[in-house]
């Protein structure tokens, strides 16, 4: 047996570079054929945009403030009223104050990992990282068990993952990553949906018939290896998608219209969640948008006021209207957090330190009824005021909201039973 054969990730290059490269044709790696099972088809919500805050912004200064806590912890901003009586949030977040029926936020949420990247796993899976397991993300989940339609990836992660999205599902569940933040009013130029350089969709069919020849010749021993049986799912998604006017026109900014876009600030995040809700109205089931530098280590009060919480405050606004407005909020379930809060205390650098024992997420959309506030952290928001909730509780309602049994069993390469959800259970008063 020759090395081609014998090497399977040599096999992949063989066919990705040699078959596909020159056309993008090499977004197929990213894209999985959704399978169903496991969905309770009467969910209201139908797809999801997980709002990832990498870093860990600090629950005190937005969405937990403890105006009556001792001058060493309270910090320097002003607790507003919204437009729901009896919540209070930063001062610095006055769009979001503005709708504040449109979410949940869930305070005293609770773990014990302060490191990022373990933090990141678990809020990112809803599982307790494990040395010898990697756990799927949210998006890997929800791919393989919702539907999308062949020319529409399922899983969009805009601008991509820095963690291992798919663990132990595999790579056919992994996102689409666009590598790039969208800019307003413009057309994302994505490797394999633009046709640049010249190429015409007569150059994609004939690159797309090489292909199949290519597969011809593999025969039954392709059938017989999961990567190469796969290539040519993927690859029909991926022309699927390279002829699709339905694709390319949802990542193309400027057919938006003025009421809606003109909700959204001209920052790449607020673009990045605009470009979330024509994804999932073009049929994206799975979007993430992330917004890093939380790790406020110096200067917290600074970096917020004036960087992190205008730009939070006018992107997720704007996420939760145009949802809203194009009737889709109902059937998106959103989820936005971070690894973990920041300390209580004010450190000697005038920042907050990475503090896992109290944060806040927020929930809206997908039947949950906004306007509430669940949960409630101490006196001095140095942990849970009561029972904490933890992020596997969290994961659990995220998955149900979606009609998605947390408890559902996959296996592991090895054969190893394993739940989607180990220790979470769905948190009632939030689903209501």
């Amino acid at each position: 047996m020759n090395r081609l054969h014998r090497d399977p990730f040599l096999r992949r290059d063989f066919l990705r570079v040699g078959s596909l490269a020159g056309i993008g044709l090499g977004l197929s790696e990213y894209l999985a054929l959704a399978e169903s099972g496991g969905v309770n088809s009467n969910a209201k919500a139908k797809a999801a945009i997980f709002v990832r805050l990498g870093g860990g912004p600090s629950h005190m200064d937005t969405f937990d403030l403890k105006p009556g806590a001792p001058d060493t912890h309270r910090g320097e901003f002003k607790e507003i009223a919204t437009n729901v009586p009896g919540i209070r949030i930063c001062e610095h977040l006055p769009k979001l104050a503005q709708c504040a029926d449109k979410y949940v936020i869930l305070r005293g949420v609770s773990h014990n990992l302060a490191a990022h990247e373990l933090g990141t796993q678990y809020l990112g899976t809803g599982n307790r990282p494990l040395p010898a397991l990697r756990y799927p993300n949210y998006g890997a989940v929800i791919s393989k068990e919702l539907k999308a339609a062949m020319e529409i990836p399922p899983f969009v992660s805009i601008p991509g993952e820095k963690e291992d999205a798919t663990g132990y599902l595999g790579v056919e569940f992994g996102p689409f990553e666009t590598g790039a933040t969208p800019q307003a009013g413009r057309s994302m130029e994505i490797r394999g949906l633009s046709l640049g350089k010249g190429i015409t969709l007569a150059d994609v069919d004939r690159r797309q018939d090489m292909l199949q020849r290519y597969d011809q010749a593999f025969g039954d021993f392709a059938q017989k290896d999961k990567l190469l049986a796969g290539m040519e799912q993927f690859s029909q998604r991926a022309y699927a998608m390279m002829r699709s006017e339905r694709t390319r026109d949802a990542f193309d900014l400027a057919r938006e219209s003025s009421s809606i876009s003109g909700l959204f600030g001209t920052e790449p995040f607020s673009q990045s969640c605009l470009l979330a809700t024509r994804l999932v109205e073009a049929g994206v089931r799975f979007v993430t948008v992330n917004l890093t530098g939380w790790d406020t280590h110096t200067d917290n009060f600074g970096q917020l006021k004036n960087r992190l919480l205008p730009t939070l405050d006018a992107g997720l606004s704007g996420l939760f209207l145009a949802l809203h407005e194009k009737g889709l909020l109902a059937s998106t379930s959103v989820f936005v957090t971070g690894e973990f809060g920041r300390t209580p205390i004010i450190n000697a650098r005038g920042g907050r330190d990475h503090w896992p024992r109290a944060m806040c997420c927020l929930f809206a959309g997908g039947g949950i009824a906004g306007g509430r506030v669940i949960g409630e952290s101490d006196a001095k928001g140095e942990g849970p005021k009561d029972k904490g909730i933890t992020p596997d509780d969290v994961a659990a309602t995220f998955y149900q909201s979606l009609g998605i049994d947390p408890h559902k069993e996959y296996q592991t390469p090895t054969g190893r039973p394993m739940q989607i959800v180990r220790n979470g259970t769905p948190i009632r008063e939030v689903l209501g």
